[in-house]
């Protein structure tokens, strides 16, 4: 009976999505869209003759409010019937499933196992794949042929084409099944350079416009077919619950039902219908991530434990995979993150019970990056548990892949997995290659767009990308109707967002976290203000740019730019949501335009609603443009009016995030009990309507210097507005790159727990070399200074290089102008390092009163952190701040 009302309950829901899209394609605001959906649910619930109509779809008011309370969930005590079956619109096919048997029937035990071992390119070489057949392979972030950044499209098809030619080579392995390439194309190609990066998802949830996230997908497919590529590691359907989280703008929406509906249009832009052009020539294979809860962790952990219950890991967490898998998606990706202190990769009741058995996914399931190494019990080189769990590819980077496909074969051969999860891991992955043609297809050089290098960035995939870059913008606030903005007058625009289209683009933006990135790294793509250059000049107005809001002739109106910088996954992850918390440049530079009588208009770069409200306030109006990428002349088409003062394009864009009232506000969300956000989800103003927002938002926080006590200088990545400088005695250089040396030294990223997380230099004794943090602008430490802050960094010696050195290590902070002699201010550590053990992280701080006592000038500090020597030296460092004193750190006192 329960089926058969489970059947009756997917047919309505099916029936209430149809009517939903044509709600939306009316282009109505969230506020009005969802009332209309909830209406329409409540209505269809009714058929239901009191049925738990949240058995297969969530009553969006209840359980995004229950989803705030703390539930705690013992892993045995579940309950399978809270997850619907699907009616995927990929149906079997017997003569697939005929081929499948006979194949895996010839296969032995190591080809089996290689087909479910996926390395990464810069890990193995063409001859691997020749020997050992290898199911898959991948490029992860900042991996590309040759490990050229760039890298041209033809290069990456011969990479294709070698990978291929060697899989499908048989002369080794005996094996002759066809690779295939994945990639995380998660706005666009974004691994290639010149491609079409399209807004992150935070913007495109704000366009609320689901036909045009297809166009979106769909275009991103054709540019991966370019390069020869098979698979993409997109869409991600994570349903954000705490805005700390460093991967926020990699969701649509706090609210399921829209990441529902757009994780259904995503997969169908990729894929291609079920019913038409099903991974034809244009169309690649995609990935529904990542499975599941990731967006709903304890204090937005990346990578940590989700305590919701289950009725609502389904209710909101679930979705995507509704939309998604009922679409035909042909792969889901497991995610990094524990339910209820359980991994998802090592988690049989989530990945088979109900992803395969219940939900009837008859895909494959691809681990995350080593993430079957997080299970317990497990490594990167061995885990059977996975296996066992349902885990069919596993993703393993590094060198890791080799140890990890020989210890699987000998746990099937000891009876640690059995034979018949071996073949049904294998089975799945075969039929989607079956599915995909890839056993019919030519060779990726010879596909119907490989090497076709002029749609790598075409017209009109950017035309298509600006259409989302002016949807996704959200108005916040326009006093007096400041905007629109006349092209005929005289504009200055600062900001060091301004003209920064790798900033504008965010993380994942050729580079993983986005960084190290220059404007020629963007062929064909736009900075903000080359757009408001050209609106401006041919309109006959005058436009200056100056990141620093210094002018020749005073403007009409000042444009300023600014927001955080790139990041990705946990390098993103803050502890509350204060912009510039600590360092209020960008605050200050909004308040010395406002001084001079200059209106000003804030376009504000974030990959997350934040607590600005001292720049709100700073503000005549403000705009959340989100990460809009590649095409950021957009922005300036809806900024500015037609030279005859007709409105260009209007704001339509509605927050599909609620916008905090204040910093501590991590988990402000749509239906919450007690909901009170600054701006409500949907909020979004249009020209001529009225201002919502005065200039007296309250700016005290309970995330203050005395709960808080950190200025972060740099963890994982240096951040905002230091900029990492080296320099010898003639010269000074930022790095912007990972790798950069003069004369004195040589720095390079290196990895501790996250990629990229920590720098290696060397300095070579030959003359002084200087390693320093800097800033435009001075900070005032001493309110740090009156709590007895420290400046605190990690730092390791490695084996090999001799920690005694014979000329002084100095540790120093420099302020502005004149306010310090030469040759203050240097703290000594050659001592302290020449007791440290080789090649172990140790934690060292440095009281600010001594640098006080050196002669520093602590209220205006420009560089807060510098590294200077004339020796022969070798250091790591990462994880510098200006913050309390840490227990058991080694403490350099001058008292």
């Amino acid at each position: 009976m329960f089926h058969q009302i489970n059947g009756i309950k997917m047919k309505i829901i099916m029936g209430t999505a149809m009517l939903t899209s044509k709600l939306r394609k009316n282009r109505t605001s969230h506020f009005s869209f969802n009332l209309s959906f909830n209406l329409l649910s409540l209505a269809m619930t009714s058929l239901l003759l009191g049925c738990n109509y949240n058995q297969t779809l969530p009553a969006d008011s209840n359980a995004n409010a229950s989803a705030t309370k703390s539930s705690i969930l013992v892993q045995d005590n579940t309950n399978i019937n809270i997850w619907p079956t699907l009616d995927i619109e990929v149906k079997t096919n017997e003569a697939i499933e005929n081929k499948i048997t006979a194949l895996i029937a010839n296969m032995t035990l190591e080809q089996k196992v290689a087909q479910m071992i996926q390395p990464e390119i810069r890990d193995i070489t063409v001859e691997d794949m020749r020997k050992y057949g290898f199911g898959s392979y991948l490029n992860g972030g900042g991996g590309f042929p040759n490990n050229d950044k760039h890298a041209s499209a033809n290069d990456w098809v011969k990479l294709a084409e070698d990978m291929y030619q060697a899989s499908i080579d048989d002369s080794l392995d005996g094996n002759s099944i066809p690779t295939m390439w994945g990639t995380d194309a998660v706005h666009g190609h974004n691994n290639v350079i010149g491609a079409t990066l399209f807004p992150h998802n935070i913007g495109l949830g704000a366009t609320n416009n689901p036909e045009l996230i297809e166009k979106i997908a769909a275009i991103t497919a054709t540019e991966v077919m370019v390069t020869g590529i098979d698979w993409v590691f997109a869409p991600t359907v994570a349903v954000v619950r705490d805005d700390r989280w460093g991967r926020t703008y990699e969701g649509y929406s706090e609210d399921s039902a829209i990441v529902r509906e757009y994780s259904a249009a995503i997969v169908k832009g990729l894929q291609g219908s079920a019913d038409k052009d099903f991974l034809g020539d244009k169309r690649v294979i995609s990935t529904v991530k990542h499975f599941i809860g990731d967006g709903g962790t304890q204090g937005g952990d990346d990578q940590g434990n989700n305590i919701a219950s289950e009725q609502e890991l389904f209710d909101i967490h679930g979705q995507g995979y509704v939309g998604g898998l009922t679409a035909g998606a042909q792969s889901v990706m497991a995610s990094f993150n524990s339910w209820h202190g359980k991994k998802n990769h090592g988690n049989k009741y989530l990945l088979n019970d109900v992803l395969k058995d219940k939900m009837g996914f008859d895909g494959f399931v691809v681990g995350d990056w080593n993430g079957h190494g997080q299970v317990k019990g497990c490594s990167n080189e061995s885990c059977p548990q996975a296996v066992n769990a349902g885990l069919d590819i596993f993703m393993v980077p590094t060198a890791a892949w080799k140890p990890l496909y020989e210890n699987t074969i000998t746990q099937v051969k000891n009876g640690q997995i059995s034979q018949a999860r071996i073949d049904d891991a294998v089975s799945r992955i075969l039929r989607v290659k079956f599915r995909a043609g890839l056993f019919d297809k030519p060779s990726p050089i010879n596909r119907h767009l490989s090497g076709k290098t002029e749609l790598i960035g075409a017209a009109e995939h950017r035309k298509i990308a600006k259409q989302a870059v002016r949807e996704s913008l959200v108005l916040l606030k326009n006093k007096g109707n400041i905007l629109p903005i006349s092209p005929q007058n005289t504009i200055l625009v600062a900001g060091d967002g301004a003209d920064n289209i790798g900033k504008q683009s965010g993380g994942w933006s050729i580079t993983w976290q986005g960084t190290n990135n220059e404007n020629t790294d963007f062929p064909g793509g736009s900075s903000i203000y080359s757009g408001i250059k050209q609106q401006v000049l041919a309109a006959g107005g005058k436009v200056e740019l100056n990141v620093a809001g210094d002018y020749s002739n005073k403007p009409d109106i000042a444009i300023v730019v600014f927001g955080e910088e790139p990041y990705a996954e946990g390098v993103g992850d803050i502890e509350n949501l204060e912009y510039q918390q600590g360092i209020k440049q960008d605050l200050a530079l909004l308040k010395k335009l406002k001084a001079q009588g200059i209106p000003v208009v804030s376009l504000f770069i974030s990959g997350r609603p934040m607590w600005v409200n001292a720049e709100l306030n700073a503000s005549d109006a403000f705009v959340a443009t989100w990460l809009p990428g590649s095409e950021g002349d957009a922005v300036a088409d809806v900024l500015f009016t037609k030279a005859n003062g007709e409105v260009h394009h209007d704001f339509i864009g509605k927050l599909s995030f609620s916008w905090p009232a204040t910093a501590t506000q991590t988990q402000v969300n749509r239906f919450d009990e007690n909901y009170q956000p600054l701006l409500p989800y949907g909020f979004g103003l249009a020209y001529g309507e009225k201002n919502t927002l005065a200039d007296n938002l309250p700016v005290n926080t309970d995330s203050s210097l005395t709960n808080l006590q950190r200025i972060t200088l740099f963890e994982n990545v240096v951040k905002s507005p230091w900029k990492l400088t080296i320099s010898d005695t003639l010269s000074s250089a930022d790095m912007v790159s990972s790798v950069i040396e003069n004369k004195a030294l040589y720095i390079r990223t290196i990895d501790r727990n996250v990629q990229e997380d920590a720098r290696k230099v060397i300095f070579n004794g030959t003359e002084k070399g200087q390693v320093a943090f800097n800033s435009n602008h001075g900070i005032n430490l001493m309110p740090y200074h009156k709590l007895a802050s420290v400046l605190e960094l990690k730092i390791r010696l490695p084996d090999g290089y001799n920690a005694v050195t014979e000329k002084p290590v100095y540790i120093s902070m420099n302020c502005d102008g004149d306010c310090q002699k030469d040759n203050t201010g240097q703290i000594d550590i050659s001592h302290t390092l020449s007791t440290m053990a080789a090649n172990q992280w140790q934690t060292v701080n440095i009281d600010l009163q001594c640098f006080e006592k050196e002669g520093v000038d602590l209220t205006n500090i420009t560089s807060p952190f510098s590294l200077a020597t004339e020796s022969v030296l070798a250091i790591d460092f990462m994880d510098i701040f200006i913050k309390k004193k840490t227990p058991d750190a080694i403490n350099i006192s001058c008292e």
